[in-house]
């Protein structure tokens, strides 16, 4: 009998179709961030168990468009830019767990397949979404990363618009928010493939960043708007006052997560 090979489905004797590779994963990437507060329930709501609100400010979310370049150890990818390069949009919101303070993704949207099955990994809610922002660029028409640039950014998926926003530069920070600022603490969900026997994997995990570097962040005045769709339900995350926002440059790496505990969250 052959064996086949592969960090990730389809598994094949030399390993050379899997959608994604082995970690560690590296990602080089521009970060809009807008930061704003919505009604606290709403948040609790969308936190399964054993996770909690955030004691302080719980209606506090961030809403996150990523241009991305990512790559394996190889960094093969780089070369080969269809197989690294995607986008996605991510609203974040923190919780606690024992005490400890964590952020929590609750709703993405990507743009890419190999991005999709990175989230199952991971324990990301990714979905298939349009996302684009405005990129930076020292000439021509484009915004350079300075007072006074703006730059735009919309979300869809299913055909339906999801969200739009204006950044607009003021000065550089001390840093690009305080929601998306802790340790992830996410669920891996998989039915069983028996009807009725509930989940076949239930595992709360934290994770974070291997390695991390950024450049200058930059805050600014956002203009956010989001919209209703049949299957969607971002839009109940209502802005009620924003908070700020900001744009970064940062250089992370990705490689894996430890397991807080199995079979606690009663999700169906």
């Amino acid at each position: 009998m052959s064996s086949v090979r592969g960090f990730f489905p389809p598994k094949t004797a030399t390993g050379r179709s899997a959608l994604v590779p082995q970690p560690p994963w590296y990602y080089s990437g521009d970060l809009l961030t807008i930061e704003y507060r919505t009604h606290p329930e709403r948040v609790a709501a969308l936190l399964p168990e054993p996770l909690r609100p955030a004691e302080s400010d719980p209606g506090a979310v961030a809403i996150i468009w990523a241009d991305w370049q990512s790559c394996s150890a190889s960094r093969e990818e780089l070369l080969d830019p269809v197989r690294g390069q995607y986008k996605e949009c991510f609203v974040v919101a923190r919780c606690t767990y024992r005490g400890r303070t964590y952020s929590r993704c609750l709703y993405i949207w990507v743009d890419r397949d190999f991005a999709i099955a990175r989230g199952i990994h991971q324990g990301y809610p990714k979905k298939l979404g349009s996302i684009h922002l405005t990129r930076p660029h020292p000439y021509g028409p484009a915004p350079r990363i300075a007072a006074g640039a703006t730059f735009g950014a919309t979300l869809a998926a299913a055909d339906r618009r999801l969200a739009e926003a204006v950044v607009t530069l003021r000065a550089p920070a001390a840093g690009n928010g305080f929601v998306n600022g802790h340790p992830m603490a996410h669920h891996r969900w998989l039915p069983s493939i028996e009807p009725g026997k509930g989940l076949a994997l239930d595992e709360l995990v934290s994770s974070g960043a291997a390695s991390f570097e950024g450049g200058t962040p930059w805050a600014g005045d956002a203009e956010l708007r989001l919209f209703s769709a049949p299957t969607e339900e971002l839009a109940e995350l209502e802005v009620l006052e924003p908070i700020g926002a900001y744009y970064r440059q940062v250089g992370v790496s990705w490689n894996g997560g430890l397991v807080l505990e199995r079979g606690t969250s009663g999700a169906d």
